[in-house]
């Protein structure tokens, strides 16, 4: 999938359909002349219904599809007989797609399970015939009820990316090249921030044929939690991550001092985000010789109350040491 294919954002106006409309009809048959009433019911409209769709990764398809409408329903006949329910017009989504309502931002429903439907917009239901309205002192009703209009409303898919472990850290820290290196995701890499655009998501292959999702997140920079760089349009794929792994360079100014930085913006967007596991690894550690290393773990052992890794995606180093730290933080024991 290309970076321009992922879609993690699109606004919809939906329809729900009319209720169809009972019938007035009065029954006549030879040798019959006043059989009463017996119009049928109007059949009901069509739901606009989200579906989750286990194949699908992005909100691609819906790009251009700014208007859904659900089939209104078919009118009541004579002999009772009920009108047609209006098809249902279905939106499929991927696991981790989020429902708002896009006037009051509010979160409608969030899908996340393959097949499970969400009626987001009821269709009408039909009106009643006329039969239904036949008395012992009205024998012969000429009415009966409309449809019940459908429902419009304007709602906004958000994607979350589905994925075991997040990659979180500053532009060009080397979280695609690490991806492309454990993975067989092909992400855009070059020497500049703000490579990687959109998410990307790779499957590592772990012992015994076990595999697990990684997602890198586009570069976090400061005052992102208040939108700047990127801001919210990649934080919030973190939310579903149920592991963290903060990838910060050898060769970064103060080690400490950037984790801290990227910590802060992750709890000033969501505090809950404070809850996960968190591993850090120390990228472009080819940079470093023996000495600089071991200087450098024992400014980190003094300073940081966070297990973390050496590792080079280039020298590919550490990098199966990496796999098994989070295996074994994927599949712990719950307390």
């Amino acid at each position: 999938m290309t970076e321009g294919n992922f879609v993690d954002y699109v606004k919809m106006h939906i329809f729900s359909g009319k209720g169809g409309k009972g019938s007035a009809h009065l029954h006549r048959e030879k040798y019959i002349a006043k059989g009463g009433p017996d119009g049928g019911d109007g059949g009901r409209g069509g739901h606009v219904i989200v579906k989750g769709n286990k194949n699908l990764w992005t909100l691609y398809h819906l790009k251009f599809q700014r208007h859904v409408k659900a089939e209104h329903g078919g009118d009541g006949g004579k002999q009772r007989s009920t009108g047609a329910d209006g098809s249902d017009a279905y939106i499929e989504v991927p696991l981790g797609t989020v429902i708002r309502d896009s006037e009051t931002n509010k979160i409608i429903k969030e899908i996340t399970e393959d097949g499970q439907e969400f009626i987001v917009a009821e269709g009408g239901m039909g009106g009643r015939g006329n039969w239904h309205f036949k008395s012992s002192t009205n024998q012969t009703p000429r009415y009966a009820q409309p449809g019940i209009d459908g429902q419009q409303l304007d709602i906004t898919l958000e994607l979350k990316v589905l994925a075991d472990v997040g990659l979180v850290g500053f532009p060009n820290a080397g979280k695609s090249t690490l991806l492309s290196v454990i993975t067989a995701a092909k992400p855009k890499i070059a020497d500049y921030e703000f490579t990687t655009l959109k998410p990307n998501l790779g499957i590592v292959k772990y012992r015994d044929f076990q595999t697990f999702v990684i997602a890198d997140i586009p570069g976090i920079i400061e005052g992102a939690a208040e939108g700047k760089g990127l801001g919210h349009r990649f934080l919030r794929h973190i939310e579903r991550n149920s592991t963290l792994l903060f990838l910060i360079p050898a060769d970064a100014p103060d080690i400490k001092k950037q984790y801290d930085i990227l910590l802060d913006e992750l709890r000033r967007y969501n505090p809950e985000l404070m809850d996960k596991d968190r591993l850090i690894a120390i990228s472009k550690s080819d940079l470093l010789d023996a000495e600089l290393k071991e200087e450098l773990a024992n400014e980190l052992d003094e300073n940081l109350k966070l297990s973390y890794l050496f590792i080079s995606s280039v020298a590919q180093n550490g990098l199966t040491e990496l796999k098994d730290k989070l295996w074994q933080m994927l599949n712990k024991e719950p307390v």
